[in-house]
């Protein structure tokens, strides 16, 4: 027997040993995609390792081949409120390996299995997996040959596999592990669409089983309130470290049909694993983890023992944000960078509950740039950048922060439980204090709110938000109502600004915002420093060069998805569209390409040399700072 056994893989090393891994079985690594997703505003953060891939998933050809492999950062804010227990966090790595048209089941989960077991060393015996259990009304057979895969893998390491056939996560709950290790569930849990399930997947998309694989803590995590322990629970005992989706249907008007080229995508949660290599249900132990606890317990004489969800919410909380600093988001009221400022500012009202009220961005920040510098280089290249930005941000939240808790005292003393609702809403309104940390200050000061509170204060964000729209229209003129010649030309002129920029500053260039009138156009896009003076002059000269081309104007309607997803179109950042969009083309006669392919719902002209009658060119007057990280141009045809 050994008597110094290997220490298990830190995450980083298993980072890098998974892309290892699959380098070494012909895949290419590619980088990681932005926490922002370029070019998609249906959706405000990379939520999967899959994203960047779905248009490749779905047909188009990757420029890096048919196998490939990454490590994606991604951010759930919808995760924010669960953040405390021993498994969620807002921010993640998901180690990923796709098979476009090439492998399939086989090979996927042998190499996954090899690496979990050979390279990683978990322990075989605590491993279980489930596959689909088919569905005959959909003529969609269960997937016998990825259990049969997994039956003759855990054979060949001593251990019989005896597959169970469950169904739904609540029939689990009732007969429980059976003394199985492979188990069969049903749509709601083992297959994969766009939509959901198999009577929620979209006409005419790829679809799929897919096998999830699970680590087992043991049953001295399960809470037996669950009912009885199997995989798919949420109990505590078993935690889902990966799973691999097999794209081998596509979905028609008269049924399911198998795909010509069957993909892999595969995901597995990085904290998950590293996790589980230690044997431990706390994903906050981890590498990439436990250095910012261990700094928070040096910086506030406190242990993690007693204070474990104020200081799960500070280290997750301050890790996804630091990642955001370095995607060039910073702290705002709007879209990404209110989920950012809410982030650090939960952060810090937490740190106030160790005892923390000194700055300590300085502290923390410096410990998580070195957790990722080395795999990560934007992230040593930015330290500066994000300790900056979010000392910033301590600060200014610190001052409202003690202002906003004298204010709470002072309203609510003696105050009307009926206009509870109206007082979070003046705290969130004039002192921007977040509504969530007004609902915990009332639970600290032992103040009951009045099941109507919420009511009143979307009543009351509801006339702010109207209040706004009114004052707008009254401040700006034209903007998408308007539908003169003046305007048509200054919404076209605008596309092909946006083009030309990316053109020249970078394809990192995403549009921000707009205003249009019948005089000039303004345009707020995403770049982090100064446009040279050489640079709006080559700005000008293509835009000027396109118009002169006289390219048609034309569009079409699609479905959001493909518009953005499928046919590359770009679109305002942070927009909401509906199910179907306008895309606007602008093309050469004889050109393969359109110079500019756009969603838009404003008015344009309908050939480009329109801009240019009376012998006007096209002239940017002004480039300066909006915001951090946010230029804006103003420009006129004279």
């Amino acid at each position: 027997m050994n008597a110094n056994p290997k220490p298990p893989l830190n995450a980083q090393e298993i980072r890098n040993a998974y892309l290892a891994y699959f380098k070494r079985n012909e895949h290419v690594v590619i980088p990681r995609s932005p926490l922002i997703p370029r070019d998609d505003p249906t959706t405000l953060f990379t939520g999967s390792g899959m994203q960047q891939l779905m248009p490749f998933l779905l047909g188009k050809d990757h420029p890096a081949g048919v196998r490939l492999t990454d490590s994606q950062t991604c951010l759930r804010a919808q995760d924010i409120d669960e953040v405390g227990d021993n498994r969620h966090t807002t921010f993640f790595e998901m180690l990923g390996n796709w098979s476009l048209g090439d492998y399939f089941k086989g090979e996927q989960i042998r190499w996954f299995f090899s690496f979990l077991t050979e390279t990683v060393g978990l322990d075989p015996q605590k491993i279980y997996v489930t596959c689909f259990i088919g569905d005959e009304t959909q003529g969609i057979v269960r997937d016998d040959t990825s259990a049969k895969i997994w039956q003759e893998l855990f054979a060949e390491k001593g251990i019989d596999a005896k597959i169970v056939a469950v169904g739904s996560q609540n029939d689990g709950n009732q007969t429980g592990m059976q003394d199985g290790r492979i188990f069969f569930y049903d749509d709601s849990e083992n297959w994969w669409s766009r939509g959901g399930g198999l009577a929620k997947t979209p006409i005419g998309d790829p679809c799929g089983p897919d096998s999830e694989v699970f680590y087992d803590f043991g049953d001295a995590n399960h809470d037996a309130s669950y009912g009885l322990p199997h995989p798919a629970s949420d109990s505590g005992r078993f935690m889902e470290i990966g799973n691999q989706v097999f794209m081998q249907y596509k979905r028609t008007e008269s049924g399911f049909e198998p795909l010509a080229n069957q993909n892999v995508d595969f995901g597995g949660g990085l904290e998950r694993i590293a996790a589980a290599a230690l044997d431990s249900p706390d994903v906050f132990k981890i590498s990439l983890l436990w250095p910012i606890i261990e700094k928070l317990q040096s910086i506030s004489g406190k242990s993690y023992d007693s204070n474990t969800a104020s200081m799960r919410v500070i280290a997750d909380h301050l890790r996804a944000a630091s990642f955001l600093a370095v995607d060039g988001i910073v702290p705002n009221n709007k879209e990404q960078g209110y989920v950012m400022r809410r982030l650090v500012r939960r952060a810090i009202r937490f740190a106030f509950d160790l005892g923390v009220e000194q700055n300590f961005m300085e502290e923390i920040i410096p410990v998580i740039a070195d957790l990722y510098g080395a795999d990560y280089p934007e992230v040593a290249q930015n330290r500066q950048k994000i300790i900056d930005i979010l000392a910033k941000e301590e600060k200014a939240f610190r001052q409202t922060l003690r202002k906003g808790l004298r204010e709470f005292v002072k309203l609510f003393v003696n105050a009307d439980a009926s206009t509870h609702g109206e007082i979070l809403f003046t705290l969130y309104d004039t002192y921007g204090f977040p509504v969530e940390l007004s609902v915990e200050e009332a639970f600290k000061q032992d103040v009951t709110l009045h099941e109507d509170w919420r009511a009143q204060f979307d009543v009351k964000m509801a006339e702010q938000r109207a209040r706004s729209q009114t004052a707008s229209k009254g401040v700006f003129k034209g903007g998408l109502t308007g539908q003169t010649l003046e305007h048509k030309k200054y919404h076209t002129a605008t596309h092909l600004l946006y083009q030309a920029l990316r053109t020249v500053l970078g394809e990192h260039v995403v549009q921000r915002g707009s205003n249009i009138t019948e005089e000039r156009l303004r345009f707020d896009f995403s770049h982090d420093q100064k446009v040279t003076p050489e640079q709006i002059q080559l700005v000008e000269s293509i835009v000027n060069e396109q118009i002169s081309l006289d390219l048609k104007v034309s569009f079409e309607e699609y479905p959001t998805q493909v518009a953005i997803q499928e046919k590359g179109a770009l679109g305002q950042f942070g927009d909401r569209y509906s199910d179907t969009v306008k895309v606007y083309r602008m093309i050469a006669d004889g050109a393969d390409v359109p110079f500019s392919f756009e969603i838009c719902g404003g008015p344009h002209v309908d050939h480009t040399l329109q801009l240019l009658e009376d012998g006007k060119t096209f002239k940017i007057l002004k480039e300066e700072a909006s915001s951090a990280g946010i230029r804006r141009i103003k420009a006129v045809l004279a």
